[in-house]
């Protein structure tokens, strides 16, 4: 907020005097933190650094000696810089010997070669400081006002860093303890030049204290995390160029701010202490992406970099887990209630660290109140089937390892259903791979085999008729063939036939052990399958027209359970 040397001899008071700078010219960015004017030679002592001294040097010593301990005095002290007005004792010049110990010294020595009142100076140079003052609190008070609101809005970490790049002017990256990029805003740069190696550059990047300004690499860093559990860093880009604070300092304003994104986005974590994990809101935030093309694919896949996650040039593979039962030891609760998010939550944790454990990169969250999603990142089509296998044995160990109480609660190893999709070669493909897994996932559940991963040829008529369940002419086609037995048991509800309908059929069309079955006698289950017959104009010992009802029939549930 304090304007330089540079700036001060700027000013039209000063260029009025016809400044020469004669020592100290390379120290010109020096900060003046106020203006002093002195014709005392012990004025040092008065000092407290920062200060332009302003003199005419009348007071000043007679010998060269005296001079130079002047000017180490006011050095010592920290001025900014030395003003000398000629004319009154001092015609053409400042004595050699000022110019010398200043040149030593480092100390800005200038001339002014016309007369000029001190207090014209004075005036314009602490005008700028409290005009700066003045900026510096309003940008701090706005600064104050919006991350406040971002805490009370509980905002999440992506909003919390594009504020603060926005403020700043400046890229803005948070990160994680191993260094991989969580979030970030490159404000107008280019992002693949920011993120671009960015592990190794982000480990040469050393400030001190938790709140510090490297000047090498050009960083202002923050450490991000509360009640002694630090998490994370901030860092905004400055560079040393740029500063406006002095050498190895970013203007204050830019140190409020990092320090009040941290404390936003470290209660922000605490306040979701109890939800998912940072990285996997991240991983969610891509897949879905992924799914919804909320996100231009090339910026999906540069962030899946930037968190450790590389989509180019891979062969991915979409993933999708979920339990057989949608409330399988939920104690009756429903998916979307807290029993069912705990659930759910328990099953994203265990696919991630199912992922660790096989050593398989790719991004996985959960997908909505049922299943959780992965896209496998695999460097070879050839591994596809090795890695899904791999994937699936590690899943059940951690499942396992979990103990016999979360067993108990979600199921065993087999409740869970492991689908994945077709393998793609591009990041724009993976939404199919994904879609399908999630498709087979579901159409798996209809089905009675236990596989370790489902694919697409495993789901057999259920799940092919489950993936169609949407599909108008297969609705139609369920109308078609059931719609008259099934406004039939609307208006009799007693009677319900299609049940006596689909046990004829899942016995084989025998109607004997079908009877046996339903608790029926021969004779009053043979007049029920008459009435099927004559309500459907079926014949029921035909094998076409039994084929069509059976294959209606799971249509039927598909749509239903859809």
């Amino acid at each position: 907020m304090f304007p330089t040397v540079r700036e001060v001899l700027a000013l039209d008071p000063v260029r009025h005097g016809g400044p020469r700078v004669v020592a100290g010219a390379d120290r010109l960015d020096r900060l003046v933190r106020w203006v002093h004017a002195a014709e005392v030679p012990d004025i040092a002592a008065l000092l407290s650094g920062g200060e332009l001294v302003l003199t005419t040097g009348i007071g000043l010593p007679g010998d060269d000696a005296g001079l130079r301990a002047f000017i180490g005095e006011l050095a010592d002290v920290g001025v900014s810089g030395l003003v000398v007005e000629l004319g009154r004792r001092y015609p053409a010049v400042v004595p050699r010997a000022m110019v010398s110990a200043a040149e030593r010294r480092g100390l800005p020595l200038v001339e002014l070669h016309r007369v000029t009142p001190f207090v014209r100076i004075t005036e314009a140079v602490h005008g700028l400081i409290v005009d700066a003052q003045l900026t510096e609190l309003r940008a701090t008070e706005e600064i104050h006002q919006r991350f406040t609101e971002l805490s009370v809005e509980g905002a999440e970490p992506a909003e919390v860093v594009r504020q603060a790049a926005e403020l700043a002017g400046c890229p803005v990256i948070l990160e994680n303890l191993s260094r991989q990029v969580l979030a970030y805003d490159p404000a107008g740069e280019s992002a693949e030049l920011l993120l671009r190696g960015w592990e190794q550059h982000s480990r040469r990047v050393r400030p001190t204290g938790r709140t510090g300004y490297d000047p090498d690499a050009g960083w202002l860093v923050t450490t991000v995390g509360a009640r002694g559990q630090d998490w994370g860093r901030l860092l905004l880009r400055w560079p040393a160029g740029e500063l406006a604070a002095g050498p190895g300092a970013p203007p204050t304003r830019l140190t409020i701010l990092i320090e009040r994104a941290a404390s936003t986005l470290a209660l922000g974590r605490l306040l979701r202490r109890d939800a998912e994990g940072l990285e996997r809101q991240i991983h969610r935030t891509l897949l879905t992406a992924l799914l919804d093309h909320t996100r231009p694919v090339d910026e999906v896949a540069l962030r899946a970099r930037a968190l450790g996650v590389a989509l180019e040039r891979r062969h991915l593979v979409g993933v999708v887990v979920r339990y057989r039962a949608d409330e399988a030891g939920a104690g009756g609760a429903g998916s979307g209630g807290p029993a069912g998010q705990a659930r759910l939550r328990d099953l994203a944790e265990a696919v991630s660290q199912a992922l660790r454990d096989a050593e398989l990169s790719g991004l996985s969250s959960t997908l909505d109140d049922q299943a959780v999603g992965a896209v496998l990142a695999l460097r070879d089509a050839a591994v596809e089937e090795r890695a899904l296998a791999a994937f699936a044995a590690a899943l059940d160990r951690v499942r396992l390892d979990a103990g016999p109480a979360t067993l108990r609660a979600y199921g065993a190893p087999g409740a869970v259903i492991v689908a994945a999709g077709s393998g793609v070669g591009t990041v724009r493909e993976a939404r199919r791979s994904l879609i399908e897994a999630r498709q087979v996932a579901d159409a798996a559940r209809r089905g009675r085999r236990d596989l370790p991963v489902y694919r697409l040829p495993h789901v057999g008529l259920a799940g092919l008729l489950h993936l169609l369940r949407d599909e108008p002419r297969l609705q139609t086609f369920v109308e078609r063939e059931l719609g008259p037995l099934l406004v039939h048991d609307a208006e009799h509800p007693r009677e319900q036939l299609l049940g006596t309908l689909r046990g004829y059929l899942e016995s084989g069309r025998n109607k004997s052990a079908a009877a046996v079955a339903a608790h029926l006698s021969r004779p009053a289950y043979y007049e029920r399958l008459a009435r099927i017959s004559r309500i459907l104009r079926v014949d029921l010992d035909a094998v076409d027209d039994c084929l069509s009802l059976h294959v209606a029939l799971l249509a039927l549930d598909a749509v239903r359970d859809g």
